[in-house]
């Protein structure tokens, strides 16, 4: 078989798996979901318990990235103030004891249920199971060409990044590497190892 029809093969196996296991994971976890929002508006009632936000995906097409909320509704109006605080170097910005996350939002992203929202971007095609995590527009603006390698896939709920032990720790460089490590090795068998890793990760509770 030529590489192109692999390729071809492999993407197609690929989104039907993506159909099906968002699709039954939504199905699923609609119960648990209806809870998880419950509480989020009860520990912090100012705004809608799930979030928002403009991600970009492949080919830099945008699209509406969803998350339950883990962070205190004026969160974005506070980022500027804690500029000088950002623990990654590039375009990416994060704290590890970020104070504007709430205290339900803790738990939610210790244990990556935060995520669960985004099996609609993988059932809507936007994102996939496994690829690049996807980044905001802002950050994409500051990508050198290399970097930009990252948008030649479907952006994932998970990653090679993903399931490293102290994944924030890495440089945003070893971040983009890992990325197009992926993207050249990409195949079934990755992914589903990928995929098990990710396990591992949650129940260590590796989230942020």
């Amino acid at each position: 078989m030529r590489q192109s029809e692999k390729k071809k093969k492999y993407l197609i196996i690929k989104r039907i798996i993506d159909v099906i296991v968002s699709a039954v994971a939504l199905v699923i976890l609609f119960p648990f979901m209806l809870l998880i929002a419950l509480i989020i508006v009860i520990d912090d009632p100012g705004a809608s318990p799930f979030f928002t936000q403009k991600r970009v995906g492949k080919d830099g097409k945008e699209f509406t990235f969803y998350k339950f909320r883990t962070m205190y509704s004026d969160a974005g109006e506070k980022q500027a103030d804690l500029l000088p605080l950002n623990e990654m170097d590039g375009p990416v910005f994060k704290i590890k004891h970020d104070p504007r996350i709430t205290r339900v939002g803790v738990f939610l992203r210790r244990t990556s249920i935060d995520e669960i929202p985004q099996f609609l971007n993988v059932l809507k095609g936007e994102m996939s199971i496994v690829g690049p995590r996807p980044a905001l527009p802002e950050e994409v603006a500051c990508y050198n060409e290399r970097e930009k390698i990252r948008l030649l896939v479907t952006p994932g709920l998970t990653c090679y990044w993903q399931v490293q032990p102290h994944r924030n720790e890495l440089s945003f460089k070893e971040w983009v590497e890992l990325d197009i490590k992926y993207i050249k090795e990409r195949s079934l068998k990755v992914d589903f190892k990928i995929i098990v890793n990710t396990f591992g990760a949650v129940i260590g509770l590796n989230g942020v």
